[in-house]
């Protein structure tokens, strides 16, 4: 392969990037909404963070091509800087695009990481208090099936 041709490997690589970075995005978008909408199902939320798995595992299988098709083409690209300028400045545009992706990815995930711990909070008091009347609830019925528990009696105070 020619030199050419691994600096738009470079170039590919750092596209598909972007691509993924703008699905990431989105899903992020719609985790927050998931978790502010109270009627939410908890598959719908399951099935956003393994779509979320997918897209950052392919993310690192492209970071790992990418720095190894880099070490091959970086003395070149260092000593014939005026030749590839413009997929220089290319690359450099796509870089400063992901990281403005990644640095708002982070500020989203941070954000839906505080809602899903206001949320599972909220899911686990709900189920202590539902555990709470079910044993009250029980307790009052153990209480009325025992032997010997007076029946309930009605007096009739006419004569």
């Amino acid at each position: 392969m020619t030199q050419k041709s691994y600096i738009q490997m470079l170039e590919e690589s750092l596209d598909k990037k972007c691509d993924i970075l703008r699905q990431l995005q989105l899903l992020c978008h719609q985790q927050e909404e998931i978790l502010r909408d109270e009627k939410a199902r908890a598959d719908a939320f399951e099935q956003n963070v393994e779509k979320k798995a997918v897209l950052i595992e392919h993310l690192e299988k492209l970071d790992q091509g990418f720095e190894q098709v880099f070490a091959r083409v970086e003395e070149e690209l260092q000593a014939k800087k005026e030749q590839y300028k413009d997929e220089i400045l290319h690359m450099q545009d796509q870089i400063r695009e992901i990281t403005e992706r990644s640095a708002k990815i982070q500020i989203l995930e941070k954000k839906n990481k505080e809602l899903a711990q206001k949320k599972f909070a909220s899911v686990r008091s709900q189920a202590r208090e539902l555990r709470q009347s079910g044993k009250a609830v029980s307790s009052y019925y153990q209480g009325m099936m025992k032997p010997g528990a007076t029946e309930p009696q009605f007096m009739d105070s006419k004569k």
